[in-house]
């Protein structure tokens, strides 16, 4: 038997399909026992334009999901779901929870077609409908004039919307020495988001860390980020806020992780503000 975690766990999961949050009003989504993120069946697939039909029979319910491409047939408790009138199966149960039905997360991958990227680091998970790869909805970018007064410092809307580009390429495979939609390497990655801005930064880590902008501690959003080994500058990426930064890394490619804890954490050695 799977069970939801607390309430304030659950509340800190968000799920997020192109630009915009989707409220769960009545049910919040939760990671399971079995490390699958479950969602509240009626305001998911409302929003991806499903009609819902269900009926309870005992203490299973039965729902059947229609739009003008399939129809799905589901029921609580049980692993299998029907496509088309073709049998397939859910990594984890549809479970029935204080009178929520909930859906695997995964099963909306595979089965609805849309691809997902789950970005660990803010805790939320983003249905790419549109087939492109999303930023957390809080940085959407703003529309606004950089400001004369201050050429050394980003305004409030460049930040944003140097993130929400950063963000474009979340998944992107590392490539050593790439430094296009491809593949990129950590430099070529920062280099790539940067100079969609008018801003050509040098084309090595140590390089931005010798040369580029200015040393900063009080981080802010598009800030560069600097890790080192063995007293070196290797590595770079571009803080996004809440004490993380998104880099292209060798192990996990375009990438969220955390500026103070684990691998990173002990690297970091500064930052600069172009």
């Amino acid at each position: 038997m799977l069970h939801a975690q607390t309430a304030e766990a659950a509340a800190n999961v968000k799920v997020q399909i192109n630009d915009s949050l989707v409220p769960f009003p009545e049910a919040q989504p939760f990671i399971d026992d079995a490390n699958q993120m479950q969602i509240p069946l009626r305001a998911l697939t409302e929003k991806l334009g499903y009609q819902i039909g269900w009926e309870k029979d005992g203490e299973i319910v039965k729902v059947t999901l229609t739009n003008n491409k399939q129809t799905i047939a589901l029921q609580t408790g049980s692993s299998k779901a029907e496509v088309d009138g073709k049998s397939v199966r859910l990594e984890s149960p549809v479970q029935f929870l204080n009178g929520s039905v909930y859906l695997p997360l995964r099963f909306v991958s595979e089965t609805f077609g849309y691809r997902i990227q789950w970005d660990a680091a803010n805790r939320i998970a983003i249905i790419n409908q549109d087939g492109q790869y999303h930023a957390p909805a809080w940085y959407k970018p703003q529309i606004a004039a950089q400001s004369q007064a201050q050429p050394a410092q980003q305004t409030q809307s460049l930040q944003s919307s140097i993130i929400q580009t950063a963000y474009k390429y979340l998944g992107t495979p590392y490539v050593w020495g790439g430094s296009s939609p491809g593949g990129f390497d950590c430099s070529g990655y920062v280099s790539y988001v940067f100079a969609q801005f008018g801003t050509q930064l040098p084309r090595t880590s140590l390089e931005m860390y010798q040369s580029a902008g200015t040393a900063v501690t009080d981080l802010q959003t598009g800030d560069l980020v600097f890790f080192a080994e063995s007293g070196r500058v290797s590595h770079v990426g571009i803080y996004v806020g809440n004490g993380q930064f998104i880099s292209a890394a060798s192990s996990s490619g375009v990438s969220v992780a955390s500026i103070t804890t684990g691998y990173w954490g002990k690297r970091y050695v500064g930052a600069k503000r172009v």
